[in-house]
Order: structure tokens, then C-alpha cells, then sequence
């Protein structure tokens, strides 16, 4: 019989619908991060880049303001009279911010006379100053304290040029520049512009084409991740389907072969009882010769007892899978130990071979309870595993040890059947793979005989006690002294 297919020993990991849906998600939460970051880059590039455009468009507007005012004084002086009036309206054009430049939120002149520096913020007193130094100015027409501020502190620093530029860059994003000049008439100092260069819309712009850009880079990316994710767990739902169906042909397979396993145990069980009623049948027609009146009571209750065992025989040849309630059941009262004495009596020592040279020891704990478990299934138990004993002993004299101990407190009883022989081949002790025994397993046996079906006697004994009664078998070699032992621990619950 072929053992049972092996559950692999290391588990295989494969491809699921959950990781394509893991690895979906990561995709997207990737390009995510991906987009943010790149954002956050192209948004630090563009502030830096209007920092500068900045400074650059001040330096610009600051140039072309000095040429403006400087050509406007210049060719002012040669003016009329009766022009006068349109050349200061056209420097106080030239000095406060209109609508047409509104990132330039202030302007203002220092000059130089002597040791003192006065603020010029209006056309008349710059041509009046450009024209004559020493007149008395107008106030200005507003403060400039922040101006005043940025003056003081270059000067404090002691690190005035006449020729570098201060810049300034508030919180608010104000840009204060402090730009020097020098007019033809010959007037210097420094010009002063608080401005609001709004580069917004245009970061704006950018941003919002970006945004677009990425829009559409993720969608495409979208679309195809999800077309991916179709055709993946379309593949995985049909590679389950075909899985499923394996399985269940698998299922299928396997439940033909467990019906054939239990089949051709069933046929390898009754080839092996229907030797042994072969064998009790003789003994009951050996029985009836020598019936007389004063043994007639005793052979009537052998005989009664041989013939239920040849019933149960004939009773299994009808089920290769008996109900439990056959083998097991409240209603069976079985003493172990009355049944072991019987199998010894009646069964071994009857035949002539075994008297010869082998002998037997009983030791029977009387405290052990009965057991409610078919007495014919505990016979077929306790029977091959004797039988082994005689047969595979050896040559010389032998003596089997039947022994049962039972333990209260634990509510188990064990069965020990050892014997004095040559033991057990060390490589028949081995388990394998299924933690059973090699002796236990189908079709062993250190027999050499041709033509006979041999190795049954313990794997039937080991099935039944194992599958059908709950039971637990071990078989070893005795360390003190030669010979074997074999087991048998089993639960017991007393019945009332």
C-alpha cells in the first residue's frame, strides 16, 4: 500500500491578488511623494530665482530714475521761466510711485551738504538743491523712517562706498535698496526705493502649469497602473479557478485513494484473520473429539467464545470501514486482563510448536477496570504482537513477559508484551517522517520466507490500536537485558 502524499515541509510564497494590490498602492503613493517633492523643489527654485530678478529689475529702475532726474536738472537750468512749473511736475513724476509702476512703494534722495545729510522726496527742492546747496529746503513730504533706519545703519557699519549697493529684504517681502549717484552737476548721494516686485503670477503660472503637467503625467500613470492591476488579478482569479479545480481533483484523488487504502487494508486484514479462524476452527474440532461429561461445561464455554470470534471474523469481512459504535460503545464490558489470559491459554500454549520452546509470564494488575471496547478488536491487537514475539525470538528457549499496570490517579492503563529474544533490528526503531515506527509501517518484516504474505501482523496490530481504540504503541529494545517490548498506553475510564 502506498504511503499518504506529505504535506510539503517548507511553505511556498506566490504572487496574490493582496500584493497586487500592495504593490498598487505603493506605486501610487510613490508617484504621490514624488509629485510634492518635485513641487516643493520647483516652488524654492522659482522664490530664489525672483530673489534675484528682484535685485536685478531694482538696480535697473534705480539707473534709469538717476539718468531720468539727472537729464531732467541738466537740461532744466536752461530752461524759461514760464517752463519751470512743467519741470517739476515732470521730477515729481519721476519721484513718487503711480499706477503704472506699483511694485515701487517709496523713493527718496540723501544728500550730502557738509556734515550733515538732508532727504529730498520732492521735484522743487531737488532742483532747488542741484541749483544751489546752501538754500533752505521744504520738509519732506513724508517720513521715511525705515529709509532713515537702513541709512543710519550703513553709515554705523562704517562700510560706506560710493560706489556699492545695500539691499534689504524684509519679512513682508519689502526690497530696500540704497543705490549711490552721482549727477553731472556734480550733486552725489544715495537714492533710496522701497519696492514690492510681485512675481506671484507668474510663480503662479508655473506652478499651476506643473500642476497640469503632473495632473496628466499621474492620470496616464493612473491608467496604465490600473490596466496592469486589471489584467493582473484577472490572471490571478483565473490562475485561482484553475488552482480550485486542481484542488478539487486533487480531493477527488485523494478520496480514491483513501477508499483504496482502506480497501486493501480491509482485504490484508481479513487474509490475516481468516488464518487465525483457520486456526481456531481446529481447535474447536479438537475440542468437540474430546468432549466428555466432566469437561463438557469448560470446552462448551471455549468453544462458545472461539465461535463469537469466528462470527466477528465473518462479520468483518463485510465492512472494510466499521462503524464506530462496533469498536467502541458503553455496551461492550471487556476485561483486558481476562481476555489476555484467554488469548495465552487458549490460543498459544494449545499449539505444540509453541509449548517446545516458548513459555509465558502473567502478571496482571487486578485493579484494572473493564474497558468498553470490542474484545474480538482488542484480540486482534494483542494477538500478532505475541505472534511476533514467537517468531522472530529466535532459535533458543523463549519467555514472554505479559504484563498490565494500571494508573488511577491518571485514569490510563498500559499493556506490556516483552520478551527475551534477539530483539528488534535498531533501523526497524526508527521513525519516519510521520513519527511512526518502521516496524509499525505496511509490509515489514525480517522474515525470509517465499510464497507467504508477510509484515502484516504488527502494522494491523498498530492500525487498530492507533486508529480504531485511541491507543498509543511503542516498541523498544530492553537496555538491562535482551529482547523487546512493546507498549500499549491507553485511556481508561472506569465503567460503572
Amino acid at each position: 500500500m502506498k504511503q499518504p502524499v506529505q504535506a510539503a515541509s517548507g511553505r511556498k510564497y506566490r504572487f496574490e491578488f493582496k500584493h497586487i494590490t500592495i504593490l498598487f498602492v505603493i506605486l501610487i503613493a510613490f508617484q504621490l511623494i514624488l509629485s510634492f517633492v518635485h513641487k516643493a523643489s520647483l516652488r524654492s527654485f522659482l522664490n530664489n530665482y525672483s530673489e534675484k530678478t528682484e535685485r536685478e529689475y531694482v538696480r535697473q529702475l534705480a539707473t534709469q530714475t538717476i539718468g531720468t532726474l539727472d537729464f531732467l536738472i541738466r537740461n532744466g537750468k536752461h530752461l524759461p521761466e514760464s517752463n519751470r512749473f512743467d519741470l517739476i511736475m515732470a521730477l515729481n513724476k519721476s519721484l513718487l510711485p503711480d499706477s503704472s509702476n506699483p511694485a515701487l512703494k517709496e523713493i527718496c534722495f540723501f544728500v550730502s551738504r557738509g556734515d550733515s545729510t538732508v532727504i529730498i522726496d520732492r521735484g522743487e527742492a531737488l532742483l532747488q538743491f542741484a541749483e544751489n546747496p546752501g538754500t533752505q529746503l521744504p520738509p519732506a513730504s513724508m517720513d521715511h523712517d525705515k529709509a532713515v533706519r537702513m541709512f543710519s545703519d550703513v553709515r554705523s557699519s562704517g562700510s560706506v562706498s560710493a560706489s556699492q549697493i545695500y539691499t534689504r529684504i524684509e519679512k513682508d517681502k519689502f526690497l530696500h535698496i540704497l543705490y549711490p549717484f552721482t549727477f553731472s552737476s556734480g550733486l552725489t548721494g544715495y537714492i533710496y526705493f522701497k519696492m514690492q516686485p510681485d512675481f506671484a503670477t507668474f510663480t503662479r503660472e508655473i506652478i499651476a502649469s506643473y500642476d497640469e503637467t503632473t495632473i496628466i503625467y499621474l492620470s496616464i500613470i493612473l491608467l496604465g497602473l490600473l490596466a496592469m492591476y486589471y489584467i493582473a488579478t484577472y490572471t490571478a482569479v483565473e490562475r485561482d479557478e484553475a488552482e480550485e479545480a486542481l484542488l478539487i481533483e486533487h480531493e477527488d484523488h485523494l478520496r480514491e485513494q483513501i477508499i483504496h487504502e482502506k480497501e486493501s487494508m480491509f482485504t490484508k486484514r481479513i487474509y490475516h484473520t481468516h488464518h487465525k479462524a483457520e486456526k481456531v476452527m481446529g481447535f474447536i474440532k479438537e475440542d468437540l473429539r474430546n468432549l466428555s461429561e466432566q469437561n463438557a461445561e469448560e470446552i462448551k464455554q471455549r468453544v462458545i467464545r472461539y465461535s463469537n470470534f469466528i462470527s466477528r471474523v465473518i462479520y468483518d469481512m463485510k465492512w472494510y470501514d466499521p462503524p464506530v459504535h462496533t469498536i467502541r460503545s458503553p455496551f461492550f464490558r471487556t476485561s483486558i486482563n481476562e481476555l489476555i489470559h484467554f488469548i495465552i491459554h487458549n490460543i498459544f500454549l494449545r499449539i505444540s510448536a509453541a509449548n517446545d520452546h516458548v513459555s509465558f509470564q502473567i502478571e496482571l494488575d487486578p485493579e484494572l477496570p473493564v474497558v468498553p471496547i470490542n474484545e474480538f478488536v482488542i484480540w486482534e491487537i494483542l494477538e500478532p504482537v505475541i505472534q511476533n514475539s514467537i517468531d522472530h525470538g529466535g532459535d533458543d528457549r523463549l519467555t514472554i513477559m505479559v504484563r498490565t499496570v494500571y494508573h488511577p490517579a491518571e485514569n490510563r492503563a498500559e499493556i506490556f508484551i516483552e520478551d527475551d529474544g534477539k530483539g528488534i533490528q535498531q533501523s526497524l526503531l526508527e521513525p519516519g517522517d510521520d513519527g511512526v515506527q518502521k516496524i509499525f509501517r505496511e509490509n515489514i518484516s525480517t522474515k525470509n520466507v517465499e510464497g507467504q504474505n508477510s509484515g502484516y501482523g504488527c502494522y494491523i496490530a498498530y492500525q487498530l490500536a492507533t486508529q480504531r481504540c485511541g491507543w498509543t504503541v511503542v516498541a523498544e529494545n530492553l537496555a538491562q537485558k535482551k529482547g523487546c517490548r512493546f507498549t500499549f498506553s491507553l485511556p481508561v475510564t472506569p465503567v460503572s
